[in-house]
């Protein structure tokens, strides 16, 4: 695991699960949200998020949470050689975000600029958890199915099999050195 690429629904935990790979393996932690928003919550630059994300996947080692958009996901997809997929059931999605949005009042959810609108993020997030379940699900399905042949796959389903990942990966870099 060189290029790691943490993706799923909102409210999934990519965010906490990337940072503890970070500390596991020791490779860098690049957060979407903080390259696509500003302080505040308010969106930087498109090309200015492009141009930060072609430079994320032109270094040799990365951890990269979450979607960002479109365009630019598929791109990091293939510049990955581990993809791992959050897919957890969509209450635990929804129960997830309700969660931070209660932490959210008393320090800054993981993974967000700081400052960021705690509300209006969360009501955001309600709305796209059924629209990406709906229309990205079934393309992440495809995607690490596709893939498996070609790059480290892991497609966590529950919070148990998150937990046995990272018990995985810490028993692998505890016989290998860190990169």
């Amino acid at each position: 695991m060189r290029r790691a690429a943490v993706f799923g629904n909102a409210g999934g935990g990519k965010s906490t699960l990337a940072r503890r790979l970070a500390e596991i393996t020791g490779l860098p932690l690049y957060v979407l949200d903080r390259i696509q928003f500003r302080q505040g919550g308010e969106p930087a630059p498109r090309e200015e998020y492009l141009e930060a994300h072609r430079d994320l996947l032109t270094r040799e080692a990365w951890i990269i949470d979450g979607y960002g958009d479109t365009d630019t996901a598929w791109e990091r997809f293939g510049a990955a050689d581990t993809l791992i997929y959050v897919d957890l059931a969509l209450p635990h999605h929804y129960w997830r975000v309700t969660k931070r949005l209660v932490g959210g009042l008393f320090a800054d959810p993981e993974g967000w600029p700081k400052d960021s609108p705690l509300w209006r993020s969360t009501m955001s997030s309600y709305r796209v958890i059924p629209l990406c379940h709906r229309h990205l699900t079934p393309r992440y399905r495809r995607l690490v199915a596709e893939m498996a042949a070609s790059k480290r796959v892991a497609y966590l389903r529950s919070p148990r099999q998150m937990a046995a990942f990272l018990h995985e990966v810490e028993a692998e870099f505890a016989v290998s050195p860190r990169p």
